[in-house]
């Protein structure tokens, strides 16, 4: 995953090159987990040996697709799953809420019924929640399920945990506590439909960007009570302490820490 720390972007990315993966290549300890995605299309080093691992669906964008997708699954569902409680594939799915660059977006919703009202189009609680819901369903359907079949692993999603990867990097609305509802309002449609097709859903972050992005979640959010991964070590002594930190959300736990080396991400299950 594309980490850390640049203050709150409009700009779209580019997705360069569509590569299949390469035979994996290097060594790894068995009972490590790995997160992948766009970035690996090219590389010829992943690991022969995995416990688990986490697959990206979008491109970098919630709006794209990940051009190695079918590859990256077959591979994933190569895993041993030899650490309890981790499943051997799981998948991630980018987030963002570009509401307020909303004339730039072809994706905005015009229409729809949510939990916040109908939505008509404007930059608000109901729109945000809409986007959400429309980018998390065209994620799985669009996206992840063709790639599945070619992969030849299950396309439906209940046998998936789904990560929502939430980061400063992507496109998020600021400036007020208005502006975080808005965000929340995005993750909670995200959320809404996959828990509508019964996938179990857990959030990314780390707890600074989760804040600058969220703000405090409310007790009546359905964010409250999943459960987190997250992101920020440098070595395996590093993720095994983030275990011990505040989940991203009260009423969930930390189960999977993220660190890095050798620029490959890493995943230590927490139980």
């Amino acid at each position: 995953m594309v980490r850390m720390l640049r203050v709150l972007g409009t700009a779209l990315a580019v997705v360069a090159g569509v590569l299949a993966v390469p035979a994996a290549a290097s060594a790894a300890t068995p009972d490590v987990g790995y997160d992948i995605s766009h970035p690996q299309c090219s590389s010829a080093t992943l690991p022969e040996e995995r416990a688990f691992a986490v697959v990206g669906v979008n491109g970098g964008l919630a709006t794209r697709t990940n051009p190695c997708l079918a590859d990256q699954l077959r591979w994933a569902a190569d895993s041993s799953g030899s650490v309890d409680g981790q499943p051997e594939v799981q998948l991630y799915l980018n987030t963002a809420n570009p509401g307020e660059v909303r004339e730039f977006v072809v994706t905005w919703p015009s229409e729809g019924d949510t939990p916040y009202g109908g939505c008509t189009g404007d930059n608000d609680e109901a729109c945000s929640w809409q986007y959400g819901y429309e980018r998390a369903q065209n994620s799985v359907v669009s996206f992840f399920k063709p790639a599945a079949r070619a992969a030849r692993i299950s396309t439906q999603p209940e046998r998936y945990t789904w990560w929502l990867d939430v980061e400063t990097m992507n496109t998020w609305q600021s400036g007020s506590f208005e502006a975080f509802a808005r965000n929340r309002a995005t993750l909670e449609g995200m959320v809404a439909y996959l828990e509508s097709e019964d996938a179990e859903v857990g959030l990314y972050s780390t707890s600074y960007q989760w804040t600058r992005i969220v703000g405090r979640v409310p007790a009546d959010s359905p964010l409250i009570g999943l459960d987190s991964w997250l992101a920020g070590a440098t070595s395996l002594e590093e993720a095994r302490d983030n275990c011990r930190r505040d989940p991203l959300v009260p009423g969930g736990e930390v189960v999977l820490t993220q660190y890095v080396v050798d620029r490959l991400d890493r995943n230590h299950s927490c139980a």
